[in-house]
């Protein structure tokens, strides 16, 4: 793969997921704000850019058996992909985190006020998804699998109460934005998840779970905003013009 200044990051990340974790490393957002270039985000952030061109060539020229190459999936497979996997995990991971957040802010947040901060920031991520994920399973997922079977049958572009995808997912893309914004604002609470010297053991798994969701909630929305979505908007177009 040849990486330069001018790679659109969340393509690089498309095409092969170990270069997030690169830029996961210099802190570069690769989903909500894949759509610039290496340069720029190096400017950004004040990085060396050979330096990081170099790295991700290195971690994504080595070989890894058992890699799952979802750039690769049909549009329909991988609408299933992120229900089974990453909404899945969403629905199972609310009900396990919330206890702990609970006691951990009323156990510590006289001596950690911030906690108060981060709970409310959790319930109300936790609120919004569910109800995300209800709109992409109900409405715009079962729309990209008529429109694969329009492109596998008459090629006509299937009639349905959505509207265009594009338009749709545009309105899910903001609301991956006001996510990614809550978890960077939990992650800066939290000094990146990291436990203060008197924190419990308690305090220590709600944040290691909660580092745990957000790298999940990343990858989640990797895999809709720079892979699912366009080559919806793409094949959609493609009907339209048959």
């Amino acid at each position: 793969m040849d990486i330069n200044s001018q790679s659109i990051i969340g393509k690089l990340v498309a095409e092969n997921y170990k270069a997030a974790s690169i830029f996961k490393k210099y802190n570069i957002d690769f989903c909500c704000n894949g759509n610039r270039t290496i340069a720029d985000a190096c400017r950004k952030k004040q990085i060396d850019e050979n330096r990081l061109i170099g790295e991700l060539s290195e971690v994504i020229n080595e070989k890894a058996a058992g890699d799952i190459n979802v750039n690769a999936f049909p549009l329909d497979l991988l609408t299933d992909y992120i229900e089974k996997t990453h909404h899945r995990y969403v629905e199972k991971k609310i009900p396990e985190i919330t206890p702990f957040l609970q006691k951990v802010v009323r156990v510590h947040s006289d001596n950690h006020p911030e906690l108060t901060e981060v709970e409310q920031l959790f319930f109300d991520s936790a609120a919004d998804l569910s109800a995300h994920m209800k709109k992409e399973e109900l409405m715009l997922f079962p729309y990209i699998r008529l429109l694969v079977r329009a492109q596998l049958s008459d090629g006509k572009r299937p009639q349905t109460g959505l509207g265009s995808a594009a338009a749709y997912i545009t309105q899910m893309e903001q609301e991956h934005t006001a996510e990614g914004e809550r978890f960077r604002r939990i992650s800066e609470l939290t000094g990146n998840y990291t436990p203060p010297e008197d924190a419990c053991n308690t305090y220590r798994v709600t944040l290691s779970l909660l580092k745990e969701f957000e790298e999940d909630l990343h990858r989640h929305i990797h895999l809709e905003n720079n892979i699912l979505f366009p080559k919806s908007i793409q094949l959609e177009q493609r009907l339209e013009r048959l």
